[in-house]
């Protein structure tokens, strides 16, 4: 039997993505669906999609203070951009100090940080899923108001940096992404 979707996770085992680091992160559009304009003379001209999509990357700083951004692109069919991760200290509650709080005081403060998920709601923690839900969500709702057609590949592409050496090679690869547009496994005319 074909295995239609896959299970793994291609992340790294143990490590958690809202740590300080920087993460090298790609987001496609679905069936790779040139949505944010056109590459002419080895350079992005975005369109109106694609205008929103980069105004609302530039957005994730603000509204998330401890992220930071740096190289990025939009491409007619996908983004690629650096992520980094900078907290000075966790800011939620962890419950594995809260041995001595009884079930009732856990659960009533499980109810007002992420209803009945608690803490594990994704969107209390700190971390790239959050900021890439949050962009996703935004890019789509600002989007829909031009093109209803409008959608994302159901998820994205983190990969840790884990050296200077690489975080310089990834930064040249999305500064160069438009000069080789044509030879990119997402190209279409």
């Amino acid at each position: 039997m074909e295995k239609r979707f896959r299970d793994e996770s291609i992340r790294m085992p143990n490590w958690d993505y809202g740590s300080n680091s920087s993460y090298f992160i790609t987001i496609n559009t679905a069936d790779h669906t040139c949505y944010f304009g056109d590459i002419i003379d080895n350079k992005m001209n975005h369109s109106c999609s694609g205008r929103i999509a980069e105004d609302l990357w530039k957005e994730i700083p603000v509204l998330f203070s401890y992220a930071k951004i740096d190289s990025f692109v939009i491409m007619p069919n996908h983004i690629h951009g650096i992520i980094t991760i900078d907290k000075p200290s966790k800011s939620f509650i962890d419950f594995k100090t809260l041995s001595l709080i009884s079930a009732l005081q856990i659960d009533k403060i499980s109810a007002q940080h992420g209803g009945i998920t608690g803490m594990k709601n994704p969107m209390l923690n700190d971390n790239i899923s959050r900021i890439i839900r949050w962009f996703k969500g935004r890019c789509s709702f600002e989007i829909h108001k031009i093109d209803k057609n409008f959608q994302w590949q159901s998820r994205f592409h983190d990969r840790l940096i884990r050296t200077p050496e690489s975080y310089g090679r990834i930064s040249r690869y999305i500064e160069n992404n438009p000069a080789n547009w044509k030879k990119n496994k997402w190209f279409k005319k």
